[in-house]
Formats: C-alpha cells, structure tokens, sequence
C-alpha cells in the first residue's frame, strides 16, 4: 500500500514536511489532527496517533490491517531454532527502540499506580498486557535463541 492509498481513508491531511503527514485519527472522535503518518524509504509506512490509540485500531477502522504499512518487498531474517527464514517486516533499530521506549513507559506509569496500590480498570490491564507483549516481541526478535526455553 502506498501513502496515498493512506491518507485517501483518512480526514483532515495535511503535509508537515517530506514525507510527513499529520490527520485526524479515525480511531477516536479527533477534532484536531493528532495521526502523524510518514513514509520510510523502504516504502513502510508509519503512523502514531498521539492520543494514545493503537496502530492495530486506528487502521482497522479505516479497513485496512498492519499488514498493509509494510511494502510486499520489505524482508527481515527471522530464527526458528537453528534455521533462519525470512518474513516480511524489518524495522530498523531506531523506530524499534522508540517503540520499546513507549511500550516501557506504559509499563512504568501502570506499574507505578500498581505500587500506589490505586486500581486499574480493565482498559489499564489490557494496555499493561499490550505493552508487555510487544516488549517480549520485540526482545524475541532481537535474541530469540536466548529467550527461549
């Protein structure tokens, strides 16, 4: 999928920079863009919805699946045991990291209020087993054979 097939199932685009886009979110009742979206070299395409909406929500209201932000030609190597294979997703080190720092801080603030023994609501445990999930993913990713049991 390219950025224009994007960006025409969204409202409210506008161009920051090149390749930077900001709309409003089709995920939540967005007055002001809060979506920013951008097109990587490799034909990814990223989006980040600032009022905390996930990638998976946001692209599934507008019918699409993650799926669809990653160019058919985009490859990463992969373990399975021993054996290498390849999949369709590589993300590079930096939008990695960012990612983990975000998922990170979700588990800090939620980890905090535990400590402060305030109480979570099912949406709190659900972002909580989200964020833990992708850190564990993406530790998988980096260093599957050490993980592993």
């Amino acid at each position: 999928m390219t950025i224009d097939a994007l960006m025409n199932r969204i409202d409210g685009v506008r161009e920051t920079g090149n390749g930077k886009y900001v709309a409003r979110c089709p995920a939540h009742d967005d007055r002001t863009p809060s979506l920013a979206i951008r097109e990587c070299d490799d034909g990814r395409v990223l989006i980040h919805c600032f009022a905390g909406c996930d990638v998976e929500d946001v692209v599934s209201t507008i019918g699409l699946t993650f799926a669809d932000l990653m160019p058919t030609s985009a490859t990463d190597c992969r373990y399975e045991g021993s054996q290498r294979r390849r999949s369709r997703l590589r993300i590079s080190a930096n939008d990695a990291l960012v990612a983990m720092d975000h998922n990170a801080l979700i588990v800090a603030v939620i980890g905090s209020d535990i400590i402060e023994h305030r109480d979570l609501d099912e949406a709190a445990w659900a972002l909580l087993a989200k964020a833990v999930e992708r850190i564990g993913t993406a530790r998988d990713a980096c260093c599957p054979a050490r993980y592993k049991s």
